[in-house]
C-alpha cells in the first residue's frame, strides 16, 4: 500500500453545490473536521480561473497538512505545486501522465468497475475512486447504480486503494467499507452540508470504525 495515500475521505469540489457559500469557506470548514484530501474539479472553469482556485485551495490544503489533486490539468497541477491529479476515461493515458508528473506525485482515476480498476492498476495509478455506487443525480449519467458488490469483486483483483462514490452516506459507510474500500469520495454531503466540519467528523467516525473488511491482495 502506497503510504502517501495517508487519506480515506476524499472531498470532490463542485462550487455549484455549495449553496451560495464561497467553495474554499466551505472547504475550510470539511478541513477543519479532519478531510485530508481534496480534488479541485471545477470542469467549466477556463483555466486561468481553474489555476486561481488552485492556488487558493493549495495554501488551504497546505495549511491543514491535506493533499490536493487536480482534475485532469497536468500542468495546473505541475504549477501550484499539487500532489496529484485525478484522471478520467477521457483523459491524457496514465503513463504519459506519469512522466510528466514523476514519481513523487500521486495519480487517481476514476473507474467504474473492475475491468477499468484492474486497468487502471496495471497502468500505474495509485488509486482508483469507484462509481457510482449508489444513486446520486450526479452521477446518473454513468448509468444505474454499480452496488457495494462492484467494490468486492474490484477489491479482490486490486491491490491498490479504492474509494467509493456515488450517493455516499454516512448510514451507507459500513457496507462499503466492508466491501473492501480504503475509503470514500464525496461531493454533496460536504458541500451541501449546513455544517461541513460536524458532516466531515461523521463520516470519518464511521469510515474509522472497527468491522471486518473483505480480503484483498497485499501490494
Amino acid at each position: 500500500m502506497n503510504p502517501r495515500i495517508d487519506f480515506n475521505l476524499y472531498l470532490v469540489t463542485d462550487r455549484h453545490q455549495t449553496g451560495g457559500r464561497p467553495l474554499d469557506a466551505v472547504v475550510k470548514e470539511a478541513l477543519e473536521g479532519g478531510v485530508r484530501a481534496v480534488q479541485l474539479r471545477e470542469k467549466d472553469l477556463p483555466v486561468r480561473e481553474l489555476f486561481r482556485w488552485a492556488e487558493k485551495l493549495r495554501s488551504l490544503t497546505a495549511g491543514f497538512g491535506a493533499r490536493l489533486f487536480i482534475n485532469d490539468r497536468v500542468d495546473v497541477c505541475l504549477a501550484v505545486e499539487a500532489d496529484g491529479v485525478h484522471l478520467r476515461a477521457d483523459s491524457l493515458p496514465t503513463p504519459a501522465v506519469r512522466r510528466m508528473l514523476g514519481p513523487d506525485r500521486l495519480i487517481g482515476q476514476s473507474v467504474h468497475g473492475r475491468s477499468e480498476a484492474i486497468e487502471a492498476q496495471r497502468s500505474g495509478a495509485d488509486f482508483v475512486v469507484l462509481g457510482p455506487i449508489f444513486d446520486t443525480p450526479s452521477k446518473r449519467t454513468m448509468g444505474k447504480p454499480l452496488g457495494a458488490s462492484e467494490i468486492r469483486s474490484a477489491a479482490v483483483h486490486v491491490a491498490i486503494p479504492i474509494f467509493a462514490i456515488g450517493g455516499i452516506r454516512s448510514e451507507r459507510i459500513p457496507e462499503v467499507m466492508q466491501s473492501g474500500a480504503r475509503g470514500v469520495a464525496v461531493i454533496s454531503a460536504l458541500l451541501q452540508a449546513p455544517n461541513p466540519r460536524a458532516a466531515a467528523e461523521r463520516l470519518l467516525r464511521e469510515i474509522k470504525t472497527d468491522r471486518p473488511a473483505a480480503t484483498v491482495p497485499s501490494a
